[in-house]
């Protein structure tokens, strides 16, 4: 279980550090820095898979992604006895993203920030380039445990014996991840379980409810233990709960939120299509004359219950067009869910946080309000003591 996320330099999280539990949500005022939490964890999967620069330049390129404030903020400009200002000189600065297991995993830090004009073609000067890289054993990031260690394009590891280091003759180019680069089963074991670890993440985020949304269309469909992002396969993945998923929890989640009412996946000739039965009608509903919040709620029912549950599941404003009727079900199916996987849910819809925290078992959940301070992203509702302690390795 992944027990500690650190972001730095990101937006408005100049340094933040947070606790993370088996169930874990994240709320806070509009402009909190909520959606900065999310998208950083979207940019640590993006990691595994040879994308994070890629990622940063689709969100305007590293120096609009950077904390804009300066780097160091004294407790006289918190008071308000000496104006916001930044300080002469210093290192140029690096957004960091890293994290933390529990005892028997592997942590993972990623520091990047400007290329050397020099070092890169002119044409691609302005994209971000990868710094530094680690990773360790044990809950928090300590030289005395590093396994694997990128410092610009050299890297090493750990040798056989674990007590020196053995250099890679293979220099890592700044816009690739060593994740990518050196994935060597023999000589970096721990860098290969976490690559995987960071590929099997799986995010959900704003499901379209449109009249043309993929998951209103029947679709030609095979076995799907795993709902896309977009919903497109949400009979597919409906049928596939039923077949070799809990189909109790299935038929539950849906009397939960409409009393009566049953949801089958049927085949319309060769394509798969839902059809939902309700109490009083004299026919089943097509998908097509779902309501948006009906159909979204479906597709909740269909993301959570998952026969193949990942290491983490991140939820991104899952109340989004709901009936505020839908929340409290809603929020017992997350419970339910964060039984079988890490689950992480941003939200600021009280009705669904208030049904979070009934649902939830007694240990193993944790609430964490954001607030801003100066521009600065800050846990509102921890004190400087209970948040885990955390030192970048760059």
């Amino acid at each position: 279980m992944i027990t500690t996320l650190a972001i730095a330099n990101y937006r408005s999280l100049r340094e933040l550090v947070l606790p993370l539990e088996q169930l874990t949500v994240i709320t806070g005022p509009n402009g909190s820095g909520k959606s900065s939490v999310y998208k950083a964890l979207r940019l640590l999967a993006d990691i595994a898979s040879g994308g994070v620069v890629s990622s940063l330049v689709r969100e305007g390129g590293l120096d609009s992604a950077l904390w804009a404030g300066p780097g160091v903020v004294s407790a006289r400009m918190k008071r308000g006895e000496v104006p916001v200002q930044g300080t002469v000189g210093g290192k140029p600065t690096r957004m960091k993203l890293g994290f933390a297991a529990d005892d028997d995993g592997f942590g993972y830090a990623i520091a990047l920030g400007s290329a050397a004009p020099s070092s890169v073609p002119k044409v691609f000067e302005r994209d971000p380039e990868i710094k530094h890289e680690a990773v360790w054993a044990g809950p928090q990031p300590r030289a005395a445990s590093l396994l694997v260690q990128r410092e610009g394009p050299n890297l090493r590891v750990r040798d056989e014996a674990g007590r020196g280091w053995a250099r890679v003759d293979r220099p890592v180019p700044g816009w690739a991840s060593m994740m990518t680069e050196h994935a060597d089963p023999r000589s970096a074991p721990e860098m290969l379980t976490v690559r995987e670890h960071l590929r099997r993440w799986r995010f959900y985020d704003h499901f379209r409810s449109d009249a043309d949304a993929p998951a209103r269309q029947p679709r030609l469909g095979s076995f799907t233990p795993v709902l896309a992002a977009d919903g497109a396969d949400l009979a597919a993945a409906w049928a596939s709960i039923h077949a070799i998923g809990d189909h109790d929890a299935l038929a539950e989640a849906v009397d939960d939120a409409f009393a009566g009412a049953t949801v089958t996946a049927e085949l319309q000739g060769e394509r798969f299509a839902l059809q939902m039965r309700q109490p009083g009608l004299l026919r089943p509903l097509q998908m097509a004359e779902l309501s948006d919040g009906t159909l979204r709620y479906l597709l909740w029912v269909a993301a959570l219950l998952t026969p193949r549950p990942p290491p983490l599941l991140v939820l991104n404003e899952p109340e989004t067009s709901l009936h505020p009727d839908l929340l409290p079900a809603l929020g017992r199916l997350i419970a339910r869910a964060a039984a079988q996987t890490q689950v992480v849910v941003v939200s600021h819809a009280n009705r669904l946080l208030a049904a979070l925290e009934a649902a939830a078992p007694e240990s193993g959940y944790l609430p964490l309000h954001l607030d801003k301070q100066l521009g600065e992203t800050v846990v509102a509702n921890l004190r400087a003591d209970e948040l885990p302690r955390w030192s970048w390795l760059d």
